[in-house]
């Protein structure tokens, strides 16, 4: 039977984790209470005649008695908790502890520290969700006030369609609102006194737009485009979002310019319209906000029922070593207590379920219920059954491969040359991407056994995200395929198969495993290579996208994959030029586009970094970010001076290779301890390290700390270039790429748990969503 604590433990809420009841804390006063308490004085007599045949009756009665004291005599409440409120204040619950609980302990001071402290923590836990009722039911408020909004927006709209069309009928089940599909598929540019030929309609949708504009709904008249059949100016109406932050604002702007110059660019008085799109963007923002608010409101249900789990648990254990009965008294205070005793956290509940159904669900409440409490995927047995089956057929053909690659000579310097140029980059790219997959796998199983809220952190959905099962099958089962292929293209080109038609092999792998990632079909993992897909999007075109955390934690996995992304170049290169069929590997390893293409290639992945730096920087504020964007324009720097270096060896040029390499190193150590792993912190009660750490074992830390310096500086052997007389020369690189991606898998953890624990001390739990339109007290 699992105990308590543990089951404590692992149920409460990670970023809240400090306003939870301090159990661990509680159950040792109560150690203390059972130490300080008094022997049991025996006052029985003895007799030396025996046993009598009424000795059993009198044992019953008189443990009947003893039940009758306690329920009947001793009813009388030996502690009593006062509720003391200043004004100003929050409830502050006192204990008073009577003279019959005391008489029983010799050290009356125990008793007391017990209560005291029990009271701290009520108080503590009553503070905190007071404080995050409020701000809940504030939000509540003003999402009410955005989708009151979002309706009236569409009501204009409606009325517009229902002018336009007359003959129309309106769409009730429609979730974006009661104007049909044919409505909002077109733009409109009417202004709104000629949305019907009523006078009363005209006056009620005045007051409609009035409403709007007070809200922060700008409808703005733009120059005279015609007349109406009546005679009346023709004005153009457009729909003015206004945004809560700086840089929602641009993007706005930005989105509206966008729009104008391309549905409309011969319009005349500057295109303005009504775009349905910016009126289903609103609605999602504002249905996603209703989303997260419910989540919130969860999660305070369950801070309520396990803080008062946890107090009645911890009362039943002071009553079973104290032998006394003040568990009752306490928990009736308990239960009168802020956090027990407040509906508004339930009511609000019904009420976003309630709205949530009629708005966004066409008042399908199984509908809407998939929104708001999403199932999570359950974990398969045969995830783990086929991760075990293609560990061992990798490892049965790596063996093989092993065996025949020694026997053929392969990897002997200057044997096999052909081989190592047009084989090694097709599967060398391979393995480091499972390489890759690997270490994040063993990310997700790190991560969730310290319960870091990963999901949280990188936006992911819970019910598609990768679990770590799932990243070690993707890892084992490409590598099984890899080897298979490497296997198979050994055996042939054993039995003298041509070249051309041997080489075909690793460019159909390649094929397939682009095929599949771009696969349309809801088949292995299709959420997770979109979201990849998107990500990889977002980084390309960094300057122009916001950057999330998932953006630029992925940016910063492609720093290590330079190697990587070289041999795409080369396999890339090799097949669409079709090398393989005249088997002239040195095409595409020579001439001045290609030395060119080295350096973009090597610089690609620090510029995207370096973009999404500037990107945050302009989108914040923050002088941090122009910091970071100067360790990777080193880090490019760097990589430049390596690069001349191996193609222009003389003394300048080493010089150059290593100071500016030096400078980098010493920028990303920096940048890796203290900013991103939060460590070396002076005023940190460990030393070198920060206050809060999740693993217990302090010394896992400062290994860490030896090895990220000493994979740091691997760039050494680029430099010197290491000689070994019984390895081929890109064995040994693919080994320097090997440990750099190893750093950074490693690197990943002690980065996340920074972010988990600044999380934590701002109890961050729930997303904070971007609403569309500005509150109604915003100055206009």
């Amino acid at each position: 039977m699992v105990k308590f604590s543990k089951e404590f433990e692992a149920q409460l809420i990670p970023e809240w984790k400090e306003t939870f009841v301090d159990y661990k804390q509680l159950k040792k006063y109560v150690k203390k209470v059972k130490l300080a308490r008094k022997p049991k004085e025996t006052h029985e007599v003895t007799h030396d005649f025996g046993i009598s045949i009424f000795d059993p009756i009198r044992a019953f009665a008189s443990r009947v008695s003893a039940r009758l004291c306690n329920g009947y005599e001793h009813k009388e409440e030996i502690i009593q908790v006062h509720v003391k409120k200043k004004s100003g204040q929050d409830e502050q619950y006192e204990t008073e502890l009577k003279s019959e609980l005391v008489q029983f302990f010799s050290e009356e001071d125990e008793v007391r520290m017990f209560f005291e402290r029990l009271d701290e923590e009520l108080n503590k836990v009553n503070k905190f969700y007071k404080s995050k009722e409020g701000e809940c039911l504030e939000r509540g408020e003003v999402l009410n006030k955005q989708l009151e909004i979002l309706v009236d927006l569409k009501q204009v709209l409606s009325d517009r369609h229902r002018k336009n069309n007359p003959f129309s009928r309106t769409n009730s089940g429609n979730p974006l609102g009661s104007y049909p599909p044919s409505a909002r598929n077109s733009d409109y540019s009417e202004t709104p006194s000629e949305l019907s030929d009523s006078p009363t309609e005209n006056t009620q949708t005045d007051e409609v737009i009035a409403a709007l504009e007070r809200n922060g709904v700008n409808f703005i008249n733009s120059a005279t485009r015609g007349k109406t059949k009546k005679g009346k100016p023709k004005m153009a109406m457009r729909i003015d979002i206004p945004a809560t932050t700086p840089t929602r604002a641009i993007t706005a702007v930005t989105s509206m310019l966008w729009e104008d110059l391309v549905n409309n660019p011969k319009k005349e008085g500057g295109g303005d319209f009504i775009n349905r799109k910016k009126i289903q963007c609103a609605e999602k923002m504002i249905r996603s906000a209703f989303v997260e608010l419910y989540r919130g409101l969860g999660l305070l249900k369950t801070y309520s029922s396990l803080n008062m789990v946890a107090f009645t648990k911890i009362l039943k254990k002071f009553d079973k070593v104290s032998n006394q009965q003040a568990s009752t008294t306490y928990l009736r205070a308990v239960k009168r207590s802020y956090f027990v005793s407040s509906d508004k956290v339930i009511r609000l509940m019904d009420e976003v379920e309630s709205i949530f159904t009629k708005h966004f669900a066409n008042n399908d409440r199984k509908k809407a219920m998939k929104f708001l409490r999403p199932q999570q995927n359950k974990d398969s047995h045969m995830v783990t059954f086929f991760v075990g089956l293609f560990t061992g057929c990798f490892v049965t053909l790596f063996s093989v491969y092993a065996i025949l690659a020694h026997l053929s000579g392969m990897f002997k310097p200057g044997s096999g040359s052909s081989y190592m140029e047009i084989i090694y980059p097709v599967f060398s790219m391979f393995a480091l991407l499972s390489l890759h997959l690997f270490m994040y796998g063993c990310n997700l199983f790190m991560w969730k056994s310290t319960r870091i809220n990963y999901n949280f952190i990188f936006e992911f959905s819970p019910n598609t995200c990768l679990k770590y099962r799932d990243a070690f099958l993707i890892c084992t089962s490409m590598m099984t395929a890899v080897v298979g292929a490497m296997v198979m293209h050994l055996v042939l080109r054993a039995n003298n198969f041509l070249p051309h038609q041997v080489d075909t092999i690793p460019g159909i792998l390649l094929v397939l495993f682009v095929a599949l990632l771009i696969c349309p079909f809801n088949i292995f993992y299709r959420p997770t290579r979109y979201c990849f897909l998107r990500v990889i999007r977002n980084i390309v075109f960094s300057p122009f996208y916001k950057v999330l955390m998932v953006d630029f934690f992925m940016a910063d996995q492609l720093t290590s994959q330079i190697p990587l992304l070289r041999h795409m170049e080369k396999t890339a290169c090799y097949f669409l030029a079709t090398s393989f069929v005249k088997h002239r590997y040195e095409t595409c390893h020579s001439g001045k586009t290609y030395r060119e293409l080295v350096y973009v290639i090597s610089f690609l992945p620090y510029y995207w970094r370096a973009m999404q730096c500037a990107r945050r920087w302009f989108d914040e504020g923050d002088v941090n970010h122009l910091a970071n964007l100067g360790k990777y324009v080193s880090a490019m720097v760097a990589a430049g001076a390596r690069l001349t270096l191996i193609r222009q060896p003389t003394t300048f040029w080493m010089l150059v290779a290593v100071a500016t390499s030096v400078i980098a190193t010493v920028y990303q150590l920096y940048w890796d301890f203290v900013k991103d792993w939060g460590f070396f912190n002076p005023k940190s009660k460990n030393p070198f390290l920060r206050d809060d750490l999740i693993l217990k074992n302090k010394s896992i830390y400062y290994v860490s700390i030896v090895l990220n310096l000493v994979l740091r500086v691997a760039w050494v052997e680029a430099v010197i270039k290491f000689n070994v007389p019984t390895i081929e020369s890109r064995l040994l690189d693919f080994f320097m790429a090997s440990l750099e991606v190893i750093r950074r898998g490693h690197w990943n953890f002690y980065r996340l748990e920074n972010e988990h624990l600044n999380n934590c001390g701002k109890f961050r739990a729930v997303k904070a969503v971007p609403l569309p339109f500005r509150e109604t007290d915003s100055d206009g």
